[in-house]
């Protein structure tokens, strides 16, 4: 596991043509926050106002860190913060400039797959940094995750924030994650949870998301990995055809586990679909072998408890108790994955110093 601040070489990759996938060999854990680091908050998809954003500025300076506004954070296009070239440039700016430790994203709504093709990730890769949000920001992290191996956090937003600067569970854990402590969660299982231990990198976020990326290069990669889904206002037959996409797309059937946050606020038609989000996705997942939790308390929903991203996690469900426990940075089988890719160029360093020896033995020029 890396953590910091990485040479100029690997930046050869950071800006992704369209179509082109780079897979990561390990992930990036970016610097954690310490007192007195800058953060910025930008919007990349709807429009936010100031007093909505205030609270979380109360909060953030309360933690000792300063905080630096996008230029085009309140700015207003319609539903939008701004056009796709002011929002665009927030981005832009916070990726590129070193003394940003944290780039948090104000709301999700639509529109952050509008940047992608624009954004160029060099100077984030030189100073790697954390990446905040959820919702539509799945975006970044499922093209952070497949291009460039860097880890960010799926959790609360500042248009979630209590009102008043106040603090939250939601917003206290993003905190300690910041900082350096990873979170470990015990929840108790839903009715449809299924038992069993998985070990694997945490990815995913807004199934809706997920879904619309399919096909693009920004497509996540989720084998061996514990995939986290969410939604919000969608119709049932709508999850049930996204589900059905994953499944048919080989998504579902490698995975290490299976977590499922908050299917908030769903929909139905008329004519009744005849079932529940939640029973949508486990029948989708029946003929698989790997652990299901549902009821994880993140996504759309009052609690919405920090995932570190591109992090190892140990998922354990059983019929009344599970968890789910990440990796302290640096310390999983990612290391051995680094191991892994080191062997071919030990191997490699070995066989050209055998055959140099042999040629000095041969020509008599090793005495």
């Amino acid at each position: 596991m890396l953590s910091g601040e990485i040479s100029a070489e690997a930046c050869l990759f950071a800006r992704i043509p369209v179509g082109l996938i780079v897979h990561s060999t390990f992930m990036i854990t970016p610097a954690f926050l310490k007192n007195g680091d800058k953060i910025g908050i930008i919007a990349t998809a709807r429009k936010i106002s100031r007093e909505e954003v205030d609270p979380a500025i109360r909060v953030f300076r309360s933690w000792g860190l300063e905080v630096v506004e996008g230029n085009y954070l309140y700015a207003v296009d319609n539903q939008f913060a701004g056009n796709d070239s002011s929002r665009a440039s927030d981005l832009q700016q916070m990726l590129d400039d070193p003394s940003i430790r944290a780039i948090v994203c104000a709301r999700g709504g639509y529109g952050t797959v509008r940047l992608l093709s624009g954004l160029d990730f060099t100077g984030f890769m030189q100073h790697p940094k954390w990446i905040v949000g959820y919702s539509d920001i799945t975006v970044l992290h499922s093209h952070i995750h497949r291009h460039l191996g860097v880890e960010t956090i799926h959790g609360i937003m500042p248009v979630n924030f209590p009102s008043g600067g106040s603090n939250s569970e939601s917003v206290e854990v993003l905190r300690k994650c910041l900082f350096g402590e990873a979170p470990s969660y015990t929840v108790n299982p839903e009715v449809l949870s299924r038992k069993g231990y998985a070990r694997g990198e945490v990815i995913g976020g807004n199934l809706s998301i997920l879904y619309s990326l399919g096909g693009t290069s920004s497509d996540t990669d989720t084998t061996g990995k514990i995939l986290f889904i969410e939604d919000l206002d969608e119709y049932l037959y709508h999850i049930d055809r996204m589900m059905m996409n994953l499944k048919l797309g080989g998504k579902l059937e490698n995975l290490a586990g299976l977590v499922v946050g908050g299917m908030t606020d769903m929909r139905d038609n008329t004519v009744s679909y005849g079932h529940t989000a939640e029973e949508i996705i486990a029948d989708a997942v029946k003929e698989f072998r790997y652990p299901v939790l549902f009821g994880f308390p993140a996504g759309h929903q009052q609690k919405n408890m920090p995932l570190i991203l591109g992090r190892e996690a140990v998922l354990n469900v059983d019929e009344s108790n599970a968890s789910l426990s990440f990796m302290q940075a640096g310390t999983g089988h990612r290391g051995g994955k680094l191991l892994n890719f080191l062997k071919p160029v030990a191997f490699i360093v070995g066989f050209f110093s055998l055959l140099y020896l042999l040629y000095s033995l041969l020509t008599g020029r090793g005495g």
